[in-house]
């Protein structure tokens, strides 16, 4: 007589595991393309990004647990714990990423070329609108010397053109790099000085951060410098650094190809 032996029993905590990972990255995934179309709020994306992260993390200590159950009894669920275990780290790689550069760089979320007398925001309606109603508070004297310290690269552009020239080559590159003007004051007026105001979009979740730029004649040159601020939290992960350093590159190779 023909004998059918049990099912193995399977680990629960491994199924457990998959099914929050999955979970994890789907919350996730959804985050970020919500935001990205504008359906959610950015306080609303980034609330359920911090969500997707908590349940990778539990997702985590569940693949641990499985393992423990799997290794003592035997039971079925390796594979279940080892794909829970694949689906968390990569919804958490592009986080734990952050939380290194967060270690690592000041809590800075407005840098700027000029760190004695930064460029100022518009304050058109124009402007003021496109920001959504945000503008940037500043930053204190000793948190701009860290910026310096952080940032070393980060420095005036100084330009062998006149204020005009060098007003249409910053729009010039502004477009290339892909920001979008909302508010322009050609060079001119008392002080002789330009003004332009952009639109940037994070490369993530597509949040809009705002840069803006002065320029001020000098004797056959033009200097100019950038500030670009970030709108939601106390920590820009380096990013509007690099979003000088990327706009100063184009202007280099703007003014090379003259």
């Amino acid at each position: 007589m023909r004998r059918t032996l049990p099912p193995e029993p399977w680990s629960r905590a491994a199924l457990w595991s998959r099914s929050v990972a999955v979970f994890a990255a789907t919350v996730a995934l959804l985050s970020v393309l919500l935001a990205r179309l504008k359906i959610i709020t950015p306080v609303s994306a980034l609330a359920s990004l911090g969500a997707a992260v908590a349940l990778a993390l539990v997702a985590l200590l569940l693949v641990g647990a499985a393992w423990v159950v799997i290794w003592r009894s035997g039971r079925r669920g390796a594979g279940a714990a080892f794909a829970g275990a694949l689906i968390a780290l990569a919804t958490l790689a592009y986080p734990s990423w952050l939380a290194v550069e967060a270690v690592r760089l000041p809590v800075l979320a407005d840098i700027s070329t000029d760190i004695a007398n930064p460029p100022y925001f518009s304050l058109s309606r124009a402007a003021y609108e496109a920001r959504d109603g945000f503008q940037p508070k500043g930053v204190t004297q000793k948190a701009r010397e860290k910026q310096r310290a952080a940032y070393p690269d980060v420095e005036p552009i100084v330009v062998d053109l006149d204020a005009d020239e060098a007003f249409a080559l910053v729009l010039k590159t502004a477009k290339a790099i892909g920001w979008k003007v909302v508010d322009q004051r050609p060079p001119g007026g008392r002080t002789g000085e330009g003004h332009a105001d952009f639109v940037d979009k994070t490369l993530v979740m597509g949040l809009d951060e705002d840069v803006t730029v002065r320029l001020k004649p000098l004797p056959g040159q033009t200097r100019i410098d950038l500030r670009a601020a970030s709108r939601y939290g106390r920590h820009d992960f380096g990013a509007n650094a690099k979003r000088i350093t990327a706009f100063a590159e184009e202007l280099q190779t703007q003014l090379d190809a003259k």
